[in-house]
């Protein structure tokens, strides 16, 4: 049986009359790459900041390794490694400054592999933070985060400011730690972000768990996007929508929407129609992550 690295019960946090999270429940196997998706504002750094004992909760529980998070939060944090969405470093310090202090503070030695990780991530050590670009203070966060080698890495919009070829080598880098029984915590506002690399995802609006289950659940009801080009614009027009596509723009010879039922049925349809060309795309994961961000929230 898979160990729940987090745990949450009923968690709620509020700031005076203001609500940050409500009764958030949630459970991270170890080993898992979870996302943790949101707008901005949703509650995912307050639970995040409640996770690693920041903040005290107003009510529930939550537990990292089984220990409480409030009343164990420094034994907590010597398994966790953190890159924060607003991070901040010393302007004078130099990447490798900052590597041997964040190791006095672990009581360990980082400094190999905090080279190995800035070899990785082509990332100059010697240069001081106000020096850096907002992309090489990324890779430097990353490397203070990562250096320890943590039980649970949680990052919070962790490829912001990096450049495709650095969100691809840290996207391998995670999948490597998963695999060897770490578990990531992935904390985003982005849909892309999360989709190449969780295998499981919650959502979060307004404070409250909207959806939490397996990225392939959300993919197989997600709608396809589709597009038919007609031979004629008066054929375009004259053509019936059947009640398997749902019909979101018709401009001239073209017809574009979402398809309601299965690619097949679609498929065998077409056969019979006019139709000039005719394309059919992945799952559109996004609109249906709008429709838990728009709609009233609910607990799925």
């Amino acid at each position: 049986m898979s160990v729940s690295v987090i745990v949450t019960e009923q968690l709620t946090h509020r700031y005076g009359v203001r609500t940050g999270i409500e009764r958030l429940d949630l459970q991270v196997a170890e080993g898992s790459l979870f996302g943790f998706l949101g707008p901005n504002g949703a509650g995912k750094t307050t639970t995040i900041r409640v996770l690693l004992g920041f903040l005290r909760p107003n009510g529930g529980r939550a537990s990292l390794f089984g220990r409480d998070c409030w009343r164990a939060g420094a034994r907590i944090r010597q398994d966790v490694g953190y890159l924060p969405g607003d991070l901040r470093l010393y302007p004078s310090a130099t990447g490798r400054e900052l590597v041997r202090i964040f190791g006095l503070v672990r009581h360990r030695d980082l400094a190999a592999p905090g080279r190995d990780l800035a070899d990785r991530f082509a990332l100059d050590m010697s240069v001081p933070v106000r020096k850096m670009s907002r992309g090489m203070r990324q890779k430097l966060g990353l490397i203070l985060a990562m250096a320890h080698e943590p039980r649970l890495l949680v990052l919070d919009e962790p490829t912001a400011s990096l450049d495709p070829l650095m969100q691809d080598e840290l996207i391998q880098y995670l999948r490597g730690n998963a695999a060897q029984g770490h578990t990531i915590f992935f904390s985003s506002h982005t849909l892309s972000e999360v989709e190449r690399l969780c295998d499981r995802v919650a959502i979060v609006r307004e404070g409250r768990l909207v959806a939490n289950e397996p990225l392939e659940s959300l993919r197989a009801r997600a709608r396809r996007r589709f597009t038919i080009r007609w031979t004629s614009e008066q054929v375009s027009r004259d053509v019936v929508p059947p009640g398997f596509l749902r019909l979101d723009e018709r401009r001239e010879h073209t017809w574009h929407g979402s398809l309601k039922g299965e690619v097949p049925e679609l498929v065998r349809w077409a056969a019979t129609q006019p139709i000039e060309d005719l394309a059919i795309g992945h799952p559109d994961l996004e609109s249906l992550f709008r429709e838990y961000y728009t709609r009233e929230a609910s607990v799925t």
